[in-house]
């Protein structure tokens, strides 16, 4: 057998999957590991290892090659690579812009490579997707010396986005994938892409992760000022705002009570926090997609993916109303029931559901880099 694994980590979490080779991918097995490093959780060498255990006796004699998701790629990777030395210095160089992941993703690289020596380590970056964005879209309005630093749009979710336009071509046809869509990526991290005749033209998130609409924990855009403001009032420094708009921020900060939607929408009716965290979730995507129809200069296909975007009839719901004048319209019932296409067949925009698959898309760009 030929193997590939892939390996998706986050902050406190490893994704894991297991595919074999062939006509078509096949996926063989799964796994994951949460909560890392938290009270509740394994320890980070305690993850590694059970990784490690669940790994060698299903890859024995038939790894191929390991898939790591790099969440951040900066300005000079526009497709996967072989993790050599040398790649990992240069991403290691990285680490300020992305100290929530890259660390931890390029630990479990090194490791892999030293228990199967031999076995090619392939990184699949995050900001490949957003690589060739228009030039007005990655320019960031702050001092020009600051864009020799590296300091731009980059964008993120391109792994699920670069599967999303695979899937929307299979399920509607080449000339769908070719019109102007707009992806949204749903879930803990949320973000929406603009695509046009298949390339990302616009994206929500920015240098970092906790760029544009709010998300779980994190705040999504802000005014600058409120940095400044938090300084002198409260004595927040870097770290400790880096902390707040990443983990204590978004539909957890707004609420009080939980980062997770379902437990929102459960509580709504009798809790305004909840609903205030709801209702400006659902705004704020609403706005996105409005301005990504401007961007592209009209819409033809929206597509809902993530964990919201897939299960949350009543945000996608909410969210769609109001953007009848774009064409957006969704069937009540097919909503409800998650059917693939949720607008009426008369509707002037195709909204979809695609459930995303990061781990199968890491798959087929290593098959394809490596011709196996």
């Amino acid at each position: 057998m030929s193997l590939i694994l892939t390996i998706n980590a986050g902050s406190s979490s490893i994704k894991f999957a297991l595919f074999e080779t062939g006509a078509a991918l096949r996926r063989l097995d799964q796994g994951s590991f949460e909560r890392i490093g938290l009270p509740d959780g394994p320890t980070p060498d305690a993850a590694l290892e059970q990784l490690l255990q669940w790994v060698g006796p299903r890859a024995a004699g038939g790894l191929r090659a390991v898939a790591h998701r790099i969440v951040h790629g900066g300005p000079n990777y526009s497709a996967p690579v072989l993790l050599s030395a040398a790649v990992i210095r240069e991403l290691r160089e990285l680490s300020p812009f992305d100290p929530e992941h890259l660390p931890q993703e390029l630990r479990l690289a090194e490791a892999m490579q030293q228990r199967f020596a031999g076995v090619p380590q392939v990184a699949c970056f995050d900001t490949a997707f957003h690589h060739g964005l228009p030039r007005v879209a990655q320019l960031l309005a702050l001092p020009y010396r600051l864009q020799a630093r590296g300091l731009r749009r980059y964008g993120f979710h391109g792994i699920s986005y670069a599967y999303l336009m695979i899937e929307l071509e299979r399920l509607a046809g080449a000339a769908a994938a070719r019109g102007r869509v707009v992806l949204a990526h749903l879930g803990n991290g949320a973000s929406l892409a603009a695509v046009r005749d298949g390339q990302s033209v616009d994206t929500s998130m920015a240098f970092t992760p906790a760029a544009g609409i709010p998300m779980s924990t994190r705040s999504g855009d802000l005014d600058p000022g409120v940095v400044w403001y938090l300084a002198r009032t409260e004595g927040l420094d870097a770290e400790r705002f880096n902390r707040m708009v990443n983990l204590e921020s978004g539909l957890l900060g707004v609420s009080g009570t939980s980062p997770d939607m379902r437990d929102l929408l459960a509580r709504e009716a009798a809790d305004s926090l909840a609903r205030d965290a709801v209702a400006l979730f659902c705004y704020q995507v609403r706005k996105w997609i409005g301005a990504y129809a401007a961007a592209l200069g009209g819409l033809d296909t929206l597509v809902f993916a993530g964990g919201i975007g897939e299960h949350a009839d009543a945000v996608r719901a909410r969210i769609c109303e109001g953007l009848e004048f774009l064409g957006v319209a969704v069937d009540s019932q097919r909503n409800a029931a998650h059917a693939r296409l949720i607008s009426p067949d008369s509707g002037r925009v195709a909204v979809r559901v695609i459930p995303t698959d990061e781990e199968w898309m890491m798959a087929r760009l290593v098959a394809d880099t490596l011709g196996v």
